[in-house]
């Protein structure tokens, strides 16, 4: 297959790692993956691993519909000619219609979608306006079923839709490091090997409640439980969740890592991970901490409750709820424990979230639609 990518960017994301992820694979396995993003930002293309004549391009869009960028994007497909064309979220996807429609080219449209709460009218009002671009799209890929429920009821749709989950690479994320390696990396960022150190990996932003994270290590260190938070990322809301950490005199205690190409090893160093957020769809990053054998407690948001088997390995906690949250992560500060469910959180992924599995559901999906629209071709020609 020639195999198209679209994404809005290439930034530190979550759609633009999967599309990423699936791209390298897929080109692996033998496919030719061209990769095509509209604006200029944060470019993450040495993580791009294309063979058998993959190209990367970037529209270089200077407005929300740059016609230019259009045209080039026309032009561009139709030198490829693609057997199919995947695009990230309704912002790729509209750009993907519109060039498809201009350059003449029939190939088949498939939109992966990684979004449940919009956060503003904006936002709202935008989807109204793309929801005619998923109607005639091939298909629409959900990352979990709540996402898929939410959604069909608010009229986004396409000619048919599936849940594909998100899924890691196992072999890369999997803890090898001896004691020794874990208490050295540990003893780097400032923890003693006393210290119940609670992780959380994610890009310091409102929606993602880091504050609330802090205020939990504060009332478990009243209860007398040596815990501290390291907070793997870095954003908008690092003066915020400094000043909250000052106002707790948790300053000491609360460790923020900036933005780290590699997130492993600070992982590897904590004895149990967190998710705050006010908002998630099916989160890379909880599945990444689940394969690296870390008991998570996330909030219950998105698919949260399709990956996490509450006490077994990981907790779920009413958004917002902080009494909630210290209640589980109480529980996770017996060692013990939390490498039992740390155990069972590494083979819920091994069985049901890992990159081979996402990587074989789609390319099965991608022949598919190609073995049909190659069919009704002869047909007609017939």
């Amino acid at each position: 297959m020639r195999v198209v990518f679209v994404t809005s960017s290439l930034p530190h994301g979550g759609a633009e790692r999967h599309a990423i992820a699936l791209m390298n694979r897929l080109a692996e396995r033998g496919h030719q993956c061209h990769a095509i993003y509209i604006k200029k930002s944060g470019d993450k293309l040495d993580r791009l691993r294309l063979c058998n004549g993959g190209t990367v391009r970037c529209l270089d869009a200077a407005r929300y519909l740059d016609t230019r960028a259009l045209a080039d994007f026309a032009t561009h497909i139709s030198r490829i000619g693609p057997s199919v064309i995947i695009a990230a979220n309704p912002y790729a996807l509209m750009y993907s219609s519109l060039a498809l429609r201009r350059s003449g080219v029939c190939a088949p449209l498939v939109v992966t979608f990684h979004t449940t709460l919009l956060l503003s009218a904006k936002e709202w009002l935008q989807m109204l306006y793309y929801r005619p671009f998923f109607w005639t799209a091939d298909r629409l890929v959900f990352v979990c079923k709540k996402q898929k429920r939410h959604w069909l009821r608010r009229g986004v749709f396409s000619r048919r839709n599936e849940v594909i989950y998100n899924g890691v690479d196992t072999e890369e994320f999997c803890d090898k490091r001896s004691p020794e390696e874990r208490r050295a990396l540990r003893s780097a960022l400032g923890f003693s090997d006393a210290d119940y150190v609670i992780g959380i990996s994610a890009l310091l932003r409102p929606e993602k409640n880091h504050a609330q994270l802090v205020e939990a290590v504060a009332m478990l260190r009243n209860l007398g439980i040596p815990a501290r938070a390291l907070m793997i990322g870095d954003g908008e809301m690092r003066g915020a969740i400094e000043a909250r950490a000052r106002e707790l005199k948790l300053e000491s205690d609360v460790v923020i890592t900036g933005l780290q190409q590699e997130i492993r090893p600070y992982i590897a160093a904590c004895d149990a991970m967190a998710l705050c957020s006010f908002t998630e769809t099916f989160s890379l990053a909880a599945i990444e901490a689940m394969a690296l054998s870390k008991p998570l407690v996330h909030s219950d948001v998105g698919g949260a409750a399709e990956m996490i088997v509450p006490g077994r390995n990981g907790f779920l906690f009413p958004v917002g709820d902080t009494r909630a949250l210290v209640d589980k992560l109480a529980i996770l500060a017996d060692r013990t424990v939390s490498r039992r469910m740390g155990n069972d959180a590494r083979a819920t992924v091994e069985a049901h979230f890992s990159e081979r599995t996402m990587v074989d559901r789609y390319e099965q999906m991608l022949l598919e639609i190609c073995r049909a629209r190659s069919g009704a071709r002869e047909a007609v020609a017939g």
